[in-house]
């Protein structure tokens, strides 16, 4: 279970602790969870960062054991969210307002450090659901929006169109199990979802609930919702609002509305299985493509939440399906046969997946399968942990810090993880060396900018790595490299599991992309080229080689002419072959790295040069937010259909890139509304046409407006001027500028181009006092560290200086 908790600004209360002071008037000595501290005491460790729920006592009155049993149970969740108890015992000699008159007792006090926030009185607090219930409200007052009338829900969803999707949840009451769960749903997706609550009845009868005797939670789909007069569909969660089922039901909220595959429903896998949903299959054909897939879409709606809807694609299917079937059902349980149906009904369809699903959930209960939702238990534990530790300090002790004594040893004896950093930068990982302390080392290891990561691995040349200094993306170079690359395939069994992504199905959540070299055994050079290649990559893409006696059933089996590239795209299920024209590996390199391009990208600064050095005229959508699912489904045929071949297909997100507002400045005067489709021809003449405003971006029009441009009979609404993109700013060589300092004494050369296996063999020989290398300057070693989109420019030379890649 993957947990959103990247938190909004506006989530600030979480960014101190929060203090909850609870007043009672009776002593408990049987209570040893709740901490006992004197007045003053407890107000001494009340700190900004720190929470903590106190429970005021005098000693000799019984009146609260009720209460002190209800607090003592909420002591461990509360602690979970980040919040303390602890119970202070009043004494003659200490004074405090807390312990004043006997009606202060009867309250309880939020505090935030010693600043008091909220006063609840003892009698809302009834039991654990209660107060967990009462404190995670007060929290999560941006978060969930409390309403009581239809007026409060409309402008909430209009506010929210186009933006983001609503929880929107009835409780009878607050402090009741259900609103327990909700707040507790609402700390997890806060952040990501708007949520909203009301008790009122009429209120949810409003909104066409008829069975308002239980507790309800819809989900509306406002996300999606461009035009200010159309309603946010709503999604039903029928199962009972608790914590786990409200989790679950948000997942499957989150699964891709319809799926297109062309492959054997028997081994289709999508995210729907994995949370315990069946598969519905439209079968479609190219004669009826678009009216089945509208059906397909209407079914997907009706089904949202209960079952994921995929189109298949019969005409592209390399298994037999009867002809006569229209639907195929595949249940969530493994090892079920498909069932092929004739259902030419839509409420066909929906009631045999409602019907199966009844059975499936009597099933599980009686199979008390208890596993998944203690892993989820464990899942959310774990990810709330991480959101509360967000800003805790990584401790520099579990670190090894290294010297230019200590380098070789550790990093020749086990594996390892080294970051080179300056002083400014506060990210820390494993090992570290500091290059202005030791410059002399971080030169030897080719080491000129900073931050710099590479990873050593006993008996192997370290790796670079170049990607962004992203947690996620950092994890995926440390994970992908646990294995050498590329893996030797030994078996057609081996290949087939490699291409399905079983053979390492735990690296392919980090790489939806394997690539498989298919070569005779005769072709020596052409698999040395693919293996320098797969080395080259490691750490980026999944990267294997099969070359054995029978490779040839494997190449007619996916019609590929050897040599070939497989290319297994797990998360669409499909695997393309391209022939290798040229083995070398600079080219292998460039098709690989083509490939794991996306068909309709949404361009971001990070991602644009990948994109930019293909030397294509950008068909780019401007918009301000989501792209728009029709737009995007109109230029995904064309791409399907090959029109769009000659151009790159993207968009761009003003939202999460706003310096795509000065590139539209550049275009036009004044800015035009958004949605823009524009056609920029950087590369050859700086021609920019824009698709005209007044028409629908189908893909009929598309079609006509291209040709159009082809022939010269639309007119450019600017040219950029031909200047070379520059940095505004030269490098800085940091070490060489260290070094200079110190420059009147003598200085030691290194040689141009050298292996790092040979740099640290003879850092191995060049053991010196540590004071007499700092008195030392160094003539910084310029290695220029290849951009991935144009290291082959100069290839031959790249090779023969920098056998690390």
């Amino acid at each position: 279970m993957q947990l959103e908790l990247i938190m909004s600004s506006g989530f600030s209360v979480f960014r101190v602790a929060i203090s909850f002071v609870i007043m009672c008037i009776s002593y408990m000595p049987t209570i040893d969870s709740l901490p006992e501290l004197s007045p003053q005491k407890y107000f001494s460790t009340l700190q900004p960062g720190k929470a903590s729920l106190a429970y005021f006592c005098q000693a000799d009155s019984p009146r609260t054991s009720v209460f002190l049993e209800e607090l003592n149970e909420a002591v461990r969740p509360l602690q979970d969210y980040g919040i303390s108890v602890a119970k202070v015992n009043c004494v003659k000699e200490e004074t405090s307002r807390y312990c004043g008159k006997e009606k202060d007792f009867m309250k309880a006090y939020l505090f935030k450090g010693n600043i008091l926030l909220r006063e609840f009185p003892t009698d809302t607090l009834f039991d654990v659901n209660a107060i967990v219930a009462h404190v995670l409200f007060a929290l999560l007052f941006n978060e969930v929006k409390y309403i009581t009338n239809l007026e409060d829900l409309q402008n909430i969803e209009n506010a929210l169109k186009g933006k983001a999707n609503i929880v929107f949840s009835y409780v009878k009451a607050i402090g009741i199990p259900e609103h327990r769960a909700v707040m507790e749903a609402a700390f997890v997706y806060g952040t990501t979802y708007q949520f909203v609550l009301t008790t009122e009845i009429a209120l949810l009868e409003s909104i066409g609930s008829e069975d308002v005797e239980y507790a309800h939670l819809y989900f509306f789909h406002c996300k999606l919702v461009l035009d200010l007069t159309q309603q946010c569909r709503r999604t039903l969660m029928e199962q009972p609002l608790t914590t786990l089922n409200i989790h679950l039901f948000i997942k499957r909220m989150k699964a891709p509305l319809l799926t297109e595959v062309a492959e054997d429903p028997q081994q289709v896998s999508t995210v729907h299985l994995q949370l315990g949903l069946p598969l519905v299959f439209i079968v479609s054909q190219q004669a009826t493509y678009e009216a089945d897939r509208r059906t397909a879409e209407w079914v997907a709606w009706r089904l949202l939440g209960k079952a994921g809807v995929l189109l298949l694609l019969r005409d592209s299917l390399e298994v037999n399906i009867p002809q006569h079937a229209n639907v195929v059902f595949k249940r969530a349980e493994k090892g079920v046969p498909v069932e092929f149906l004739v259902l030419h009904d839509v409420d066909l369809i929906i009631s045999h997946v409602e019907n199966n699903m009844h059975i499936e959930e009597i099933q599980e209960d009686e199979d008390d399968d208890v596993e998944g939702p203690d892993i989820d238990t464990q899942d959310d534990e774990v990810a709330e942990s991480v959101y509360r530790d967000r800003k805790r300090k990584l401790p520099l002790e579990l670190t090894v810090e290294l010297t230019e004594e200590s380098f070789n040893a550790t990093v020749m004896a086990s594996d390892n993880i080294v970051l080179f950093y300056v002083d400014c930068t506060s990210t820390m990982l494993l090992t570290r060396i500091n290059c202005a302390d030791w410059s002399d080392v971080c030169t030897k290891q080719n080491v000129t900018e900073f931050p710099f990561v590479k990873m050593y691995k006993k008996g192997k040349n370290p790796v670079s790595y170049t990607g962004m200094l992203g947690t996620e993306d950092l994890l995926k170079f440390i994970q992908l490299n646990r294995i050498s690359y590329p893996v030797n395939i030994t078996s057609i069994q081996e290949a087939e599991e490699y291409l399905s992504g079983e053979l390492y199905k735990d690296l392919i959540s980090y790489s939806s992309i394997s690539i498989l070299g298919l070569f005779s055994p005769t072709m020596t050079t052409a698999k040395e080229d693919f293996s320098e290649a797969g080395n080259y990559l490691k750490g980026y893409v999944i990267t294997g080689i099969y070359s054995e006696e029978d490779v040839l059933l494997l190449s007619n089996k996916y019609a590929a002419t050897l040599p070939a590239l497989l290319l297994a795209r797990h998360t669409e299920g499909k695997i393309e072959s391209i022939p290798l024209a040229s083995t070398h590996a600079q080219d292998v390199v460039q098709i690989i790295t083509d490939a794991l391009l996306e068909t309709f990208p949404e361009i971001t600064v990070e991602n644009l040069p990948s994109y930019f050095r293909l030397q294509k005229p950008l068909l780019m959508l401007f918009s301000d937010g989501s792209v728009n699912p029709q737009y995007k489904n109109s230029i995904l045929i064309l791409v399907k259909q090959k029109y769009l071949d000659s151009f790159i297909p993207c968009w761009l997100n003003l939202k999460n890139t706003p310096v795509g507002r000065g590139i539209l400045q550049a275009y036009f005067d004044p800015l035009p509304p958004l949605p823009l489709l524009v056609l920029v021809n950087l590369h050859s003449g700086g021609q920019v046409f824009v698709f005209p405003s007044d028409q629908a971006i189908t893909e009929e029009n598309l079609v006509l407006w291209l040709k159009k441009l082809e022939a010269g009979l639309e007119n450019p609404i600017t040219i950029l001027p031909a200047q070379e993109w520059k940095p505004p700013l030269p490098a800085y060589d940091f070490l060489s500028m260290m070094d200079a300092a110190t420059s009147q004494h003598a200085t030691k050369k290194l040689p141009k181009c050298m292996k790092e296996t040979d740099v640290q063999e003879n850092d191995k020989e060049q053991h010196e006092d540590k004071s007499a290398v700092r008195k030392e300057p160094i003539e910084t070693l310029r290695i220029k560290h290849w951009n991935r989109s144009n290291w082959f420019k100069e290839a031959e030379k790249s090779f023969k200086c920098d056998k690390e890649l």
